[in-house]
């Protein structure tokens, strides 16, 4: 068996026009662009590149950016100040805060400053509940992400077994929950679990976000499932001074075994910045009190 591969990049590209659409209409029934603030502290080679690319997609599709960077050595005060500025301002439906944020900053006090309804990471305490009790809010990009991948290629994910390796707030615990919510039944591992590869064989629906390279071996996979590896992580190169990204599954042994998989890169790494855009604008539509339906995007 050769695993057919998820391409996330087309995926994505195809999120993105349909949000562009959206927006568009925004713009023509309120008369201003869906509006999307992104905080950068300090110089972070890694975050710059990302705030960078997130600027250029929310212009790509028709949305208004706004990029605040401060310097490293801003006090943590004024930057919760920004964030109840950006709160209190009209024009700006989604606020994004960039981590990791300088050691001196309080990452969950900052997050937790950020209004609720204007929290397109989904990182909020209130976010995080609303997803645990099933109320509409906003689920962090990467794992809704992954969510989207997996319908498209299993359509209903009902009765299915999923193993969820990884229990980070960002992508484990959320990834559960929403596979929960497809009436899944949902296991979620971590580096401590015994027998982790047989508790990863029984499994339909496998999604790897433990960040170690390659952890996850093609005989822990149960043939024909379907593997979501979100690991993105750089190892030594073929060539001397070279490096190269893999995932947290071994994508050789795993495409041997696999019905389909995603790969490192090019498969869950695009939709996180598309399933940004998709939360600012599905904000947009709700503080401006204008139906979306759920089906939409």
């Amino acid at each position: 068996m050769t695993a057919e591969r998820i391409d996330g990049k087309i995926f994505a590209e195809g999120l993105r026009g349909r949000v562009g659409v959206l927006a568009a209409e925004f713009t023509a029934r309120t008369g201003r662009k869906a509006g999307l603030a992104v905080v950068l502290v300090g110089e972070d080679a890694a975050s710059q590149v990302y705030v960078r690319s997130k600027g250029k997609a929310t212009i790509e599709a028709g949305m208004a950016g706004f990029e605040h960077r401060l310097p490293a050595d801003t006090p943590e005060a004024d930057l919760i100040a920004l964030v109840e500025t950006l709160n209190a301002d009209p024009t700006v439906d989604g606020i994004l805060v960039q981590l990791p944020l300088p050691a001196h900053c309080d990452e969950g006090k900052v997050i937790a400053t950020i209004n609720p309804d204007k929290d397109v990471d989904g990182f909020h305490v209130i976010n995080a509940g609303r997803l645990a009790v099933g109320q509409a809010g906003f689920v962090p990009c990467t794992p809704l992400g992954c969510l989207m991948l997996l319908r498209d290629r299993l359509g209903d994910l009902s009765g299915l077994d999923a193993v969820v390796i990884g229990r980070s707030n960002i992508v484990g615990k959320p990834m559960a929950q929403l596979l929960i919510a497809q009436s899944c039944t949902v296991t979620v591992a971590h580096s401590r679990t015994r027998n982790l590869a047989d508790v990863v064989r029984r499994a339909d629906i496998v999604v790897a976000a433990v960040g170690r390279p390659e952890m996850v071996k093609g005989d822990w996979i149960k043939p024909g499932a379907t593997v979501i590896d979100v690991g993105i992580n750089r190892v030594a190169g073929t060539e001397p001074g070279k490096t190269r990204l893999v995932g947290d599954v071994d994508f050789a042994g795993a495409s041997a075994v696999a019905g389909a998989i995603t790969p490192v890169p090019g498969g869950v790494g695009p939709m996180t910045i598309a399933v940004l855009l998709r939360n600012a604008l599905v904000a947009a539509y709700r503080n401006a009190g204008i139906d979306l339906p759920d089906d939409a995007i």
